[in-house]
């Protein structure tokens, strides 16, 4: 659908009609908005939106939290300890409240939103790949790798890290579900993606006024981000038994 968007879409999102706040119907499957603007032409280009942030958002900390947490768990010492406290200080404030500092520094967009939602979301990864690596660097091959002269950012970039990417995989999926979820709610808040850019929590948002006389403004958005969120869950659980199935094998 957001591939396709030009071509499913039935109209073009910021077209209006003269049909302001039109129940759904056949002409607008979903209904319209304030404007006249097809509900259902907006949550297809909206899927955009919602989709590009999850996957930036979740690419941006994944690759922060591996290369931290690699560094952390090959080196030990000193450069764990201090990986770790900076881990330790974002953690002690709740995420959302951070970003929601940040953003309202930084100002709202699409681009901000992206940045932000990685830069505040990688300690989970950054812990994972480190007890990770931490077990992975005793073991023979690593040890083999030392004795054939292979510098340590060799070793950690050709086998440390390709062998701890199954658990940040499954965490990446469950984190594009929730990366999704933090920018409809940062939309909806207004701070998020800003109109005419639609977005599913900013059609939300623009809902929340009308939701006693246009219930379809809330009820489509907010069950396309239910849908997207559990679907992106039920595949990273999927994916969780599948890698701890292969770990019980292994062992």
């Amino acid at each position: 659908m957001t591939i396709f968007a030009p071509v499913i879409a039935p109209y073009n999102p910021y077209q209006i009609h003269n049909s302001i706040l039109a129940s759904p119907s056949s002409q607008f499957l979903f209904g319209t908005d304030r404007l006249g603007r097809d509900l259902l032409s907006r949550m297809i280009y909206g899927s955009r939106v919602s989709i590009e942030v999850g996957l930036i958002a979740v690419g941006i900390s994944t690759v922060i939290g591996v290369f931290l947490g690699g560094i952390a768990g090959l080196k030990g010492g000193i450069i764990d300890a201090v990986i770790m406290r900076i881990v330790d200080a974002f953690l002690a404030f709740p995420v959302f409240f951070l970003i929601l500092a940040v953003i309202s520094y930084v100002g709202p967009g699409i681009t901000n939103v992206m940045i932000i939602i990685g830069l505040t979301s990688w300690m989970g990864v950054a812990r994972m790949v480190r007890a990770e690596v931490m077990r992975l660097k005793k073991a023979e091959f690593v040890l083999a790798s030392r004795l054939a002269g292979q510098t340590d950012l060799k070793i950690l970039l050709h086998h440390l890290i390709p062998n701890s990417l199954a658990p940040v995989i499954v965490n990446a999926t469950l984190g594009i579900g929730a990366a999704i979820l933090t920018e409809s709610a940062l939309s909806f808040l207004g701070i998020g993606v800003q109109p005419p850019i639609a977005s599913w929590g900013s059609i939300l948002s623009e809902g929340k006024d009308y939701i006693s006389i246009a219930w379809w403004l809330t009820l489509f958005p907010g069950l396309a981000i239910l849908i997207t969120v559990l679907s992106f869950t039920i595949i990273g659980d999927y994916l969780q038994k599948i890698t701890g199935n292969n770990q019980l094998n292994r062992s």
